[in-house]
């Protein structure tokens, strides 16, 4: 048995109302929680070195210490 309501002028059934209130509900909670679509980048400090050459050899030992640290997380 259905109960209708006047929606808009309009017979609407209890069973309608009750599907798009389910599916608002879990539809937004999709839209919600999926993420966004633009990659995170890793923020780092910025490298106050001394010279030229002391932060070239600070950036190659990040780069090789990061790479070893991908390389253990598979």
């Amino acid at each position: 048995m259905v109960v209708y309501y006047q929606l808009a002028g309009k017979q609407v059934g209890s069973h309608v109302l009750a599907m798009g209130v389910l599916g608002a509900l879990f539809g937004g909670t999709y839209l919600a929680t999926r993420g966004s679509g633009a990659q995170k980048q890793s923020i780092t400090p910025p490298i106050q070195a001394s010279s030229q050459d002391e932060e070239t050899f600070i950036q190659d030992f990040l780069k090789s210490v990061n790479g070893e640290q991908k390389k253990a997380d598979h």
